[in-house]
């Protein structure tokens, strides 16, 4: 057993020397301890950020023409940011890394992104009312569920209406903390 003892200096001993005897070996573990102190380092200062969100008010509830659901595309004073998605009308202000003004789906900011995602393409946002009549049954599947992730993830705030049509009054929901009726009276 003295035998395996001093066996494990003579192991260690040697792989510093077979590391700082060769050139490369000496740049590859210098880099390794780069990119792991850049890696401890970034994960410290993703936390000061994610606070300095600060947390918006729950929206009412209310229906959004086009010209209407513009407005949230980030870029006003309370930097909120509502996106369509088949006719629905979600807040994604908790996502502004990805939808707010500089992210990768900032396209979709204040506008209907169902087409957009329907076909991969974030430059598919449309500027007008899209009534995707044109889809085929796979894109239309693909914007049914990207639709179900926005409602597990995001704050359903109501339709985007088509033009003509008439909003919906959401006065009776506004007090309710799910948007149903029988949350409301387990609350009560």
């Amino acid at each position: 057993m003295a035998d395996d003892s001093s066996v494990k200096p003579g192991l260690i001993t040697s792989i510093f020397f077979e590391i700082i005897q060769s050139p490369l070996n000496l740049v590859l573990v210098l880099l390794i301890v780069f990119l792991v102190y850049k890696i401890i380092k970034s994960r410290q200062s993703d936390e000061p950020v994610r606070e300095q969100i600060p947390e918006l008010p729950k929206m009412k509830k209310k229906d959004f023409t086009v010209e209407e659901l513009k407005k949230y595309d980030g870029t006003q004073e309370d930097g909120r940011i509502l996106v369509a998605v088949n006719g629905n009308v979600y807040d994604v202000t908790r996502g502004k890394r990805f939808y707010g003004p500089g992210g990768p789906y900032a396209a979709f900011g204040g506008k209907d992104a169902s087409r957009g995602l329907a076909t991969f393409s974030v430059s598919a946002a449309g500027e007008g009312y899209d009534d995707l009549s044109d889809l085929s049954t796979v894109e239309m599947d693909s914007v049914r569920e990207w639709e179900s992730q926005f409602k597990e993830k995001y704050e359903f705030v109501g339709r985007l209406l088509k033009p003509g049509e008439e909003p919906t009054n959401y006065s009776d929901e506004e007090d309710e903390p799910s948007g149903t009726g029988e949350s409301k009276s387990k609350d009560d």
